[in-house]
């Protein structure tokens, strides 16, 4: 059936609350300006440093914005945009915080790179095209219709074709940049598929007219139904690459400049992530009684079944890698099926902290693994190379360095104290109380596998000899991303009850996740 739908012009007051994501646009269309005009020789670090303060002006908008909806009491529910096909809330605020928070600390990085050992360091593009990009990330986490949320992710995955690609001096990255197009475009063409289907059953493409029209629809087409959410669920597999479809990343990885790698890693991952507690959450929690019980179930479990195989699959792969971005992709996988846990336990009577647990652990997840890059970053520019002999000896010639990269294994491993062990523990938790022991068991199987390879790079750092015995240059940029990671890698790990507590303070699951 047709959906009418009538013009709603915005406001002014609509475009302050779009203000984080405005001032992006704006500081990238002048950063595009001043890259054509400036000369090369001056234009490189102050571009890096106008998106670095650009980012941190959304960031500090997007608090000013959440800090400004919670003092007025969280029962006022989210600012709808545009008939609610954009959404400020809570759900979205806290994500963009992350999305944000990892852009910057990955703009630094760049900032610091050496211009000449550095593919990218000395291209201007590099930093402003992170801006697109991002935006795309914060139009996802917000998006309340799939035509907005699939503005957001093409503008989010075309932008980062392009960074993948920047690294021409390598053979690797153009390949890496292929390979990223054909299975981003594929991934992209699932979504959309899936997307035309479940319009097609409800007439709409309004998420939360979808979630209303949903039971309607099961009874007479059920199977279409069925279609349109497993089609989602494989493109965004793709995306956050969850095994089976995760056979792109450590070849991408592997290609594309290790900041990029990071950005991919913690930013599109978490992005694909956002939509899916947003689309799932509004369509099948909702109609999860009575007649959309079983497809509930049967999607709830799906996406169980994904995040163990991607657990088994990522961490049983990564024993035989040798290069260190790619250990990391295959470790990316890992903790993809960790993040899809709280997505497909549901929400039930004993278990309804789902985004607090996730976002916890995505937050652990973006520190240990932007951490973890900028320390190939400085080891491959040392070494010449990104295999993982590059780490032998690091102990000896740089200590401190060494025992942050340390730290990072530790809460990949998901060991005391750290932010990785306490992240998984409350995911386990809440799979335990939702008994769904299955996955339980494959957590632990999984972690218990990881400790081999993680471990080997600590082997490599403090039991083998290095080939160059000079001390490693560590950029002072690099050196303070390092140890900001590292030390909120373990504050989060020693002291995890304060973000809980604000995480639970501001979400509500009523007002921030299910639409109204």
């Amino acid at each position: 059936m047709y959906e009418g739908i009538s013009f709603i012009p915005m406001t002014w007051t609509d475009m302050l609350y779009l203000a984080p994501e405005l001032t992006l646009a704006a500081v990238f269309l002048l950063l595009v300006v001043l890259d054509l005009l400036l000369p090369r020789r001056v234009d490189r670090l102050l571009i890096g440093w106008l998106t670095l303060a650009g980012l941190l002006v959304s960031l500090a908008l997007v608090i000013w914005r959440m800090a400004d909806m919670n003092g007025a009491g969280a029962a006022a529910g989210a600012v709808q945009l545009l008939d609610n096909s954009y959404r400020i809330d809570d759900f979205g605020g806290l994500l963009k915080i992350v999305f944000l928070s990892g852009t910057a600390l990955i703009v630094i990085l760049g900032i610091g790179s050496e211009r000449e050992k550095d593919g990218i360091a000395d291209k201007g593009e590099f930093f402003y095209l992170l801006l697109p990009a991002v935006i795309g990330a914060m139009i996802m986490a917000s998006s309340g219709n799939l035509i907005t949320l699939y503005i957001g992710l093409e503008l989010l995955s075309l932008t980062s074709y392009v960074l993948v690609g920047m690294k021409r001096k390598s053979s690797l990255s153009p390949e890496a940049a292929m390979k990223y197009l054909v299975t981003g475009g594929i991934a992209s063409a699932f979504v959309l598929f899936g997307m035309s289907y479940l319009y097609g059953v409800t007439g709409s493409v309004n998420i939360a007219a979808v979630g209303a029209a949903l039971p309607g629809a099961l009874a007479d087409y059920r199977a279409l139904v069925y279609v349109g959410f497993f089609f989602l669920l494989a493109g965004f597999g793709i995306k956050i690459a969850a095994a089976p479809f995760h056979a792109w990343a450590p070849d991408v990885y592997q290609g594309a400049p290790t900041l990029v790698a990071a950005f991919l890693a913690v930013v599109a991952k978490g992005a694909a992530l956002a939509v899916l507690f947003r689309v799932i959450y509004n369509t099948l929690l909702v109609a999860s009684y009575g007649e959309g019980s079983v497809i509930a179930g049967d999607v709830f479990l799906a996406m169980l079944v994904l995040a163990g195989a991607a657990m088994l699959t990522g961490t049983t792969a990564a024993l035989r890698q040798s290069n260190a971005k790619r250990l990391l992709a295959l470790s990316g996988v890992a903790n993809a099926g960790y993040l899809l846990v709280p997505l497909g336990i549901s929400v039930t009577i004993v278990n309804s902290g789902n985004f607090s647990q996730f976002i916890y652990y995505l937050i652990a997840y973006l520190f240990m693994t932007i951490g973890a890059f900028a320390v190939i970053s400085v080891i491959s520019a040392s070494a010449g190379h990104e295999e993982l002999k590059g780490f032998s000896g690091m102990y000896y010639r740089a200590p401190w360095t060494a025992a942050a990269m340390v730290v990072f294994v530790l809460s990949l491993a998901g060991l005391p104290v750290s932010g990785g062990f306490f992240g998984k523990l409350f995911i386990l938790f809440g799979a335990a109380s939702a008994k769904a022991y299955w996955i339980v068991a494959v957590m632990v199987v999984s972690s218990v596998i990881s400790y081999y390879f993680y471990f080997r790079l600590v082997r490599q750092m403090f039991m083998r000899s290095g080939n160059d015995e000079q001390e490693i240059r560590i950029p002072g940029t690099t050196g303070a991303v390092i140890w900001l990671c590292a030390a909120a890698t373990l504050i989060l790990g020693l002291f995890p009850g304060p973000l809980m507590s604000v995480i639970d303070g501001v979400f509500s699951i009523q007002y921030d996740l299910l639409f109204q």
